[in-house]
């Protein structure tokens, strides 16, 4: 009798928790992308650059102005390709550019881990947000591990934001979580 009463919960649980992980689910038209993603070179380094479109929803601006750090994850791979042979890993790079706010200066912080945790400080947030979009020049690796005229597969995405379903019920319903914002693997080839 117990067990069909915790049965039972468990299943009431369900039917009230699924429509609202549903209505929660970003849009999928709106689409988190990397555009504009160039490879070139330093005077020491392979550099990539690039920007993020659709970043930002109304749920992460309003964490943000509740005094909570914005955090988006970059991962950078690259690979030398021959086209016969399986491709060749040669360096991955990851780092992360941090977004806060003051709720008391009313101004918003950008810390732009792959520039020496560079901090810059505005006062408009679509200033703010333009430059935690930009991927400006992050150091890959450097060229004395690159062979010349040989093709080079370099891939980035990101991570944007993570939410977690509450009182860990993720880990009863593996299958749900309420919304991951990330990019699709981003992708150029280039011969060095």
């Amino acid at each position: 009798m117990h067990f069909k009463s915790i049965l039972f919960s468990y299943i009431f649980l369900l039917v009230l928790i699924v429509p609202v992980i549903a209505g929660s689910a970003v849009n999928p038209e709106r689409k988190v992308t990397i555009n504009e993603l160039t490879a070139t070179t330093s005077e020491n380094h392979l550099i990539v650059f690039g920007t993020l479109e659709n970043s930002f929803n109304s749920e992460m601006i309003e964490i943000l102005h509740s005094g909570i750090a914005l955090r988006f994850s970059f991962f950078i791979e690259l690979f030398k390709t021959t086209g016969k042979e399986p491709d060749e890993l040669i360096a991955t790079h990851n780092f992360q550019h941090t977004m806060t706010f003051d709720t008391l200066k009313e101004n918003y912080k950008v810390t732009l881990e792959e520039d020496n945790n560079k901090v810059l400080s505005f006062r408009s947030f679509f200033e703010a947000q333009k430059e935690i979009n930009e991927i400006n020049g992050a150091r890959v690796v450097e060229l004395k591990q690159l062979l010349p005229n040989n093709l080079y597969k370099l891939r980035i995405r990101a991570e944007l934001y993570q939410k977690t379903l509450p009182l860990s019920l993720h880990n009863i319903l593996p299958f749900l979580s309420w919304w991951d914002i990330e990019t699709d693997w981003h992708t150029i080839l280039f011969t060095y």
